[in-house]
C-alpha cells in the first residue's frame, strides 16, 4: 500500500509540473504571432537580398555595356582623330569693286574656293579644289560651280611622284599659285589670263620630281583645248578651255616644264606644250599648236620683280586666214614693300587675242596692297588700257584672304 501511494505521489509530480508549464491558448497564439513575424522578417530579408542581387546584376550589366560602348566610342574617336589628322581643309575668297570709265560699275563675289586634301599613306595623297565663281550659279546667272583640281599623287621614288586626275597645268606664275594674298592687283594680269590662259586645268597623268637641288621638272600628257573657229570668241585661246566637263578628247596635249629655285627668292621657269589639234577637229584642217612660256620672279627684302613672256604658234589655214596663227603677250611688274603690311606695284602688259576687232592690247596697272594679316589683303589699283584696244579702264578695289 505504501509502495502504491509512493508510486502515485512520484508519478503525480511530473504531471503537476507539466500542467504548471503548459501554456495557455492565449500564450500559444502570441507565440504563433511572434513566429509569424519572424518568418515575415526572414522573407523580407530574403526578398531584399534578392532585389539587391538583381540590382547588382543590372549595375554589372550596365557597367559592361558602358565599357563596351566606351571601347567602341574610343575606337570611333581614334578613327575620327586619325582621319582628321590626315585631312587638310583650306580655301580662299575674293570680292571686287570695279569702277569702269566706259560702262556700269560692278561689285562681284568673284571667287569662293574650298580646298580639301587627304593623306592615305606616306607616299599617297589626294588634293582637290572646289570653286564657286560670281556668287550664284544657275540658269541666267553669271556664276559657275567648278571642280578645279581633283587628283591623287603617288611618290613612286624618292623625290619623284606621279599625279593621276585633274590638275593645274604647270605654266606661268599665277596658274598654280593664285590666292589673292600672293599677288598684286585686284584682277589677275591679262597676259596670263588671256594667253596662257589661267586658271587652266586638264585631266591626265603628270610626273614631277627633282633633278638636282633647286631644279625640278614636270612632264604631263592630258586633255587639250577646244578653241572655237566661229562666233564672237573665235580663235580666242581662253575660250578653248574645256575644264574636264565631258571634254572632247580626240586629240591630246603634252606639257613639259623646268623650274629653278636654287637661289633664295628666285624662280626661273620655262614651259613647252604641244597640242595635237587645238580645236579638237573644229578647224577645216590640222590645227596643231605649240606654246612656249618663260618667266622670272624675284623677291629680296622689300623689292620684288616679275616678268613673263608667252606665245602660241598655231598651224592650219583657218588660223592663218584669221591672222590668229601667232598669239602672245608679255609683262613686267616691279614692286616694293615699305613694311610687312604695305606694298606698291606697277605693271606694263601687252597681249593679243586673235581674230577680233581691236585684238592688240596694251595696259598700265599700278596700285597698292595692304595686308591686315599675312593671309588677308586689301587692294586698290588703277588699270589704264591704251592703244588699239582702249577699253576696260577702271579703278579697282578688292579684299581677299586664304586659309
Amino acid at each position: 500500500m505504501k509502495r502504491t501511494l509512493l508510486s502515485l505521489l512520484v508519478g503525480t509530480i511530473p504531471a503537476v509540473a507539466f500542467a504548471q508549464q503548459q501554456p495557455t491558448v492565449e500564450e500559444l497564439w502570441k507565440i504563433i504571432q511572434q513566429q509569424q513575424e519572424q518568418i515575415n522578417e526572414l522573407k523580407n530579408q530574403v526578398n531584399t537580398a534578392k532585389v539587391k542581387v538583381e540590382e547588382i546584376d543590372v549595375k554589372v550589366e550596365a557597367t559592361a555595356d558602358a565599357i563596351e560602348n566606351s571601347v567602341v566610342s574610343a575606337g570611333a574617336s581614334n578613327s575620327l582623330a586619325a582621319w582628321a589628322e590626315k585631312t587638310t581643309l583650306g580655301g580662299y575668297t575674293e570680292h571686287h569693286f570695279n569702277d569702269f570709265e566706259d560702262s556700269d560699275n560692278e561689285i562681284d563675289a568673284h571667287r569662293y574656293v574650298l580646298y580639301v586634301a587627304h593623306q592615305f599613306s606616306d607616299t599617297l595623297r589626294f588634293f582637290s579644289e572646289f570653286e564657286l565663281e560670281h556668287g550664284v550659279a544657275a540658269d541666267g546667272e553669271p556664276g559657275e560651280v567648278e571642280l578645279e583640281q581633283a587628283y591623287v599623287q603617288w611618290d613612286f621614288l624618292e623625290n619623284h611622284s606621279v599625279q593621276f586626275g585633274q590638275f593645274l597645268i604647270p605654266v606661268g606664275i599665277i596658274n598654280e599659285t593664285h590666292e589673292p594674298d600672293t599677288f598684286y592687283g585686284t584682277e589677275r594680269n591679262r597676259v596670263e589670263s588671256e594667253v596662257i590662259p589661267a586658271t587652266w586645268w586638264e585631266t591626265g597623268v603628270m610626273f614631277t620630281g627633282e633633278l638636282s637641288p633647286g631644279l625640278t621638272y614636270n612632264a604631263a600628257v592630258h586633255s587639250g583645248l577646244e578653241v572655237p573657229v566661229e562666233g564672237g570668241n573665235a580663235f580666242r585661246i581662253r575660250s578653248g578651255r574645256q575644264k574636264s566637263a565631258e571634254a572632247t578628247a580626240e586629240d591630246f596635249a603634252f606639257t613639259g616644264r623646268l623650274k629653278y629655285t636654287g637661289i633664295r627668292g628666285l624662280e626661273l621657269a620655262t614651259t613647252f606644250q604641244y597640242q595635237q589639234e587645238i580645236t579638237q577637229g573644229l578647224a577645216s584642217d590640222d590645227a596643231s599648236a605649240f606654246l612656249t612660256e618663260a618667266h622670272i620672279a624675284y623677291q629680296s627684302s622689300g623689292f620684288g620683280f616679275k616678268a613673263l613672256w608667252a606665245e602660241w604658234d598655231i598651224d592650219g589655214d583657218d588660223f592663218e586666214d584669221a591672222n590668229a596663227d601667232s598669239l602672245g603677250g608679255w609683262y613686267i611688274e616691279p614692286s616694293y614693300k615699305l613694311t610687312e603690311k604695305l606694298g606698291f606695284f606697277a605693271r606694263y602688259s601687252e597681249w593679243d587675242r586673235g581674230n577680233r576687232v581691236n585684238s592688240d592690247f596694251e595696259a598700265y596697272d599700278y596700285g597698292i596692297n595692304y595686308w591686315i594679316h599675312p593671309q588677308v589683303v586689301l587692294k586698290a589699283d588703277y588699270t589704264d588700257t591704251v592703244g588699239e584696244g582702249d577699253e576696260a579702264d577702271a579703278f579697282n578695289l578688292g579684299v581677299g584672304w586664304s586659309f
